[in-house]
């Protein structure tokens, strides 16, 4: 993309301008007024466009294909012509060799017509052998015509032959050129594609779902199923089939409703590698159980990551600010009393050490947490970036599956264009979605999960939720 800058009376004027210029491939950017109206100058606005001038090219070049085709063609249909007026001469000479070149010259012409999808006329009906015999003696004689004609039509062949010959290369050269073209455009299936072919109506939301980042298998399992349940009568319009194909994703999103009306007691662990907003997802969800929902549940907090520098002291903060009740605990035994002390809270929050993938000596301490008191029920949340890579968002979750983990919370989706790894994990772990996190802002950016939104992020890319 380049971006290009004009100016006008007004936006209008500035934008025919940018299109006389670009076409209407141009997209705007922004629109502000530089100079307001007066009595002695007209106002001035300025915009800017965004101009994709890979397209632009690939257009040009399209037309430039196109009209050396039509030339081509031109070509064709004139020596099919010539070819035409030349047998209406050659009916008053002699038989024999002459039916030969004529014949051969004639298929020629129809297969490279073919080739350029030029119709040529059927060739005039040849008069019998006996209206060549009825020409008059002293128009040739028997040795000139035997001399002069052979000669003359095989000069004219060669030419010909020559000329078709080139014609048929500067077809081929075209063909190439409009194959290339297709292939920038759309993909064709390879051999290792298990035979599924995609249709050319479906390119632009394949391309989309591709470029997300979602695994080659899962795509192909999604683009299946669109192929076989899709109406026919669907796929003439591309709106549609967008809009089928948000619902097939929709359909393949588990997300789980937030229930905050049972009246159980709900105990929350978060786990997940170092990095990914654990404590500050914490801290959102403690102020929306306790502030933000119909009913202010009471809300306790329970740390264990005493690990990393700052993040007692970051937890305190937001408890002190939300007047909530916090315990700091070291081994499994301070971790049962911790939760029996805050019996009389709705929800109890964990938040616990980061840790990688690769670190079973952590993973295998978070587990003895876990299991310390067989009699209390630990929802545990697996916390996970949208900014990693479907591989390690894989690992990560085949590490902390020996956690049981009950569902996932996607963090930093403001920081990622793309989503298909996320949809990856979910489709297969089949996990469902708890939370979303939308933004750094403590406790505004975190929604519940849903799947109607991650379809909107996949397709149309990350949007704030207005709140």
């Amino acid at each position: 993309m380049k971006l290009f800058t004009y100016n006008g009376e007004t936006p209008a004027e500035a934008l025919r301008v940018a299109q006389q210029k670009h076409g209407e491939e141009a997209l705007v950017v922004s629109t502000k007024e530089i100079r307001k109206r007066s009595l002695t100058q007209p106002a001035l606005y300025e915009i800017v466009i965004a101009v994709d001038e890979e397209k632009v090219q690939l257009k040009k070049e399209e037309e430039s294909l196109s009209q050396k085709s039509n030339k081509v063609a031109e070509r064709l249909e004139e020596i099919a012509q010539k070819e035409r007026e030349r047998r209406k001469t050659l009916l008053q000479a002699p038989q024999g060799k002459l039916d030969d070149v004529s014949l051969q010259l004639s298929d020629a012409v129809r297969q490279i017509s073919k080739i350029a999808n030029v119709s040529t006329a059927q060739p005039p009906k040849k008069e019998p052998p006996r209206v060549m015999h009825e020409a008059t003696p002293a128009a040739s004689s028997p040795s000139s015509s035997a001399s002069s004609h052979p000669r003359v039509m095989e000069s004219a062949s060669r030419e010909d032959v020559k000329e078709l010959k080139l014609i048929k290369s500067e077809i081929d050269k075209l063909n190439d050129k409009i194959k290339l073209i297709q292939n920038m455009f759309w993909e064709e299936k390879g051999p290792k594609r298990e035979g599924l072919i995609i249709p050319h109506e479906f390119a632009e939301i394949y391309r989309i779902a591709k470029s997300s980042g979602m695994h080659r298998d899962h795509l192909d399992k999604i683009m299946q199923l669109t192929l076989e349940l899709m109406p026919v009568k669907m796929r003439e319009n591309s709106i549609l089939i967008k809009r089928y194909f948000r619902e097939v994703l929709r359909k393949m999103v588990y997300c789980r409703q937030e229930n905050l009306e049972s009246g159980a007691r709900k105990i929350v662990m978060l786990v997940g590698p170092t990095g990914v907003g654990k404590t500050t997802t914490l801290a959102k969800l403690a102020a929306r159980y306790s502030r933000m929902m119909s009913k202010n549940y009471k809300v306790g907090i329970i740390t264990l990551d005493t690990y990393r520098i700052g993040a007692v002291d970051q937890l305190m903060f937001y408890a002190k600010k939300m007047k909530l009740s916090i315990d700091t605990v070291v081994d499994p035994t301070e971790f049962v009393g911790a939760i029996n002390s805050l019996k009389y809270c709705d929800y109890i929050l964990i938040d616990t050490v980061g840790s990688s993938q690769h670190d079973k000596q952590k993973i295998d301490m978070l587990r003895s947490y876990v299991n310390s008191d067989p009699h209390c029920s630990i929802d545990v949340s697996l916390v996970v970036s949208s900014t990693t890579k479907y591989e390690d968002l894989r690992d990560i979750y085949h590490t902390f599956s020996v956690l049981n983990v009950d569902t996932l919370i996607l963090t930093k989706l403001d920081e990622t264009r793309g989503f298909g790894n996320v949809f990856s994990l979910i489709h297969e772990t089949k996990k469902p979605v708890s939370y979303l996190s939308i933004g750094q802002e403590v406790p505004t950016d975190l929604i519940v999960g849903t799947s109607e939104y991650l379809v909107d992020c996949l397709l149309d890319g990350f949007k704030k939720v207005d709140r």
